[in-house]
């Protein structure tokens, strides 16, 4: 309702969203597109709310009719013109990828190690769909295994840590952070191919052989510079400090 009225500008936002599901039989049915969620009313009393994700917000708001519209219409046509020619030509997907990184102004050695470490991960994550990793909570549990070992927490913990909610946790790494996070796991693919190790145990106690020398490496970093690797600091506004004190 909230979406509906602000771009419609519509009295009874209610009214238009039920039209809008007569006209439309996908919108009619709740999933995939929308789904009703206890939510407080204006009564106070916790009342069924018709709501959707990003995905499915997008697919309502394109059956609106409205010059606010437009624009959003314009924009989804052109990235899905973009994911084509990345189909077609990967290495877009990658030069994109570190134009974004420039636009937030990341500088462009850490963009050098962050796109490095997305190669590492993908190879990483191929091994172990070969090797029998099925569901995405498989690939959460091997990557919190290497994180352990590696950092002595795991990603979510991390996130907590350095305060971040939805953000992407390897956006926000230092030098440090990125480095040993590609030395954990580039270990774990190398250690998965030499014991050709298949099935979620195995490949487990693989991620934590991996994540363990990388843990190592920290530890005696740690050592030598008198301070801790893991950090509640956020790399750009970390950055961003010290060039203003400048």
């Amino acid at each position: 309702m909230d979406i509906i009225q602000a771009i419609t500008n519509s009295p009874q936002p209610k009214t238009y969203w039920a039209k809008m599901k007569d006209r439309d039989k996908a919108l009619s049915e709740p999933f995939p597109f929308w789904e009703q969620l206890k939510l407080p009313a204006e009564d106070g009393k916790m009342r069924e709310t018709d709501c959707a994700d990003t995905e499915g917000l997008l697919r309502i708001i394109q059956n609106i009719p409205s010059p606010k519209v437009e624009p959003l219409k314009r924009w989804l046509a052109k990235v899905g013109y973009e994911r084509i020619q990345e189909v077609e030509n990967p290495e877009l997907a990658t030069k994109r990828t570190k134009l974004l990184y420039e636009l937030k102004s990341y500088p462009k050695d850490w963009i050098e190690k962050r796109m490095r470490g997305i190669a590492i991960r993908e190879e990483l994550t191929d091994e172990w769909k070969k090797r029998g990793a099925e569901t995405n909570q498989d690939y959460e549990i091997l990557t919190a295994e290497i994180s352990q070992a590696t950092f002595g927490v795991k990603p979510n913990e991390y996130k907590q840590l350095k305060g971040l909610k939805r953000e992407n946790l390897r956006d926000h790494m230092d030098d440090f952070e990125l480095i040993l996070t590609m030395l954990g796991e580039r270990t774990t693919t190398e250690i998965h191919k030499t014991r050709d190790s298949k099935g979620l145990p195995r490949l487990k106690d693989d991620a934590r052989r991996g994540g363990a020398i990388a843990g190592t490496a920290r530890k005696q970093i740690e050592r030598q510079i008198g301070r801790s690797v893991v950090s509640k600091n956020i790399f750009l506004k970390q950055k961003n400090t010290k060039r203003l004190k400048k």
